[in-house]
């Protein structure tokens, strides 16, 4: 990471390696489904076989590049709970790093869908006053994800009370 989208003054917390099993294996499952049904179609149909391995060849490089970027998409993002506020970074070509103040959250949730309940992950979304500081983390530990709902709800709460 460089410095100034993930300062190195800071612990930074990074997500859960479950995340990448679960972004490799939805990119597995994904792009031969969606390649495999017109390959098909034109095989079956018009007996177009050449084109169909044109559209299978497409899904493998797509499994290819996907992986390598998952990998790093990974370990672009971070989090560090700082005194104020939340620091969130994340992306490989276009990073970004989000400032969540403690006393602009409204809303601190955390979800967790049926992928990712099979792979024991959770995402924390983070609501504020304005709609473009939302944010979230995705790929969390779910006691991780509960521990930093409670954590950012609390401070939340005690930063709001000022004012």
């Amino acid at each position: 990471m460089d410095d100034l989208f993930a300062p190195p003054a800071y612990a930074w917390q990074r997500l859960s390696p479950r995340y990448m099993s679960l972004r490799r294996v939805t990119t597995l499952v994904t792009a031969p489904i969606l390649f495999t049904i017109p390959a098909l179609v034109v095989g079956l149909a018009f007996g177009l076989w050449w084109l169909a391995a044109i559209f299978w060849g497409l899904a493998a490089l797509i499994v290819v590049v996907r992986w390598v970027l998952i990998g790093r998409t990974y370990r672009s993002w971070g989090y560090v709970e700082r005194d104020d506020d939340l620091y969130i970074t994340s992306g490989v070509l276009f990073r970004s790093l989000v400032a969540v103040p403690y006393g602009r959250m409204q809303l601190v949730e955390v979800a967790s869908g049926p992928l990712e309940r099979s792979f024991k992950l959770a995402t924390v979304t983070l609501k504020t006053a304005s709609a473009e500081t939302d944010a979230s983390i995705p790929g969390l530990d779910p006691v991780e994800a509960a521990r930093l709902r409670d954590r950012l709800t609390e401070l939340g709460e005690a930063q709001a009370s000022g004012l």
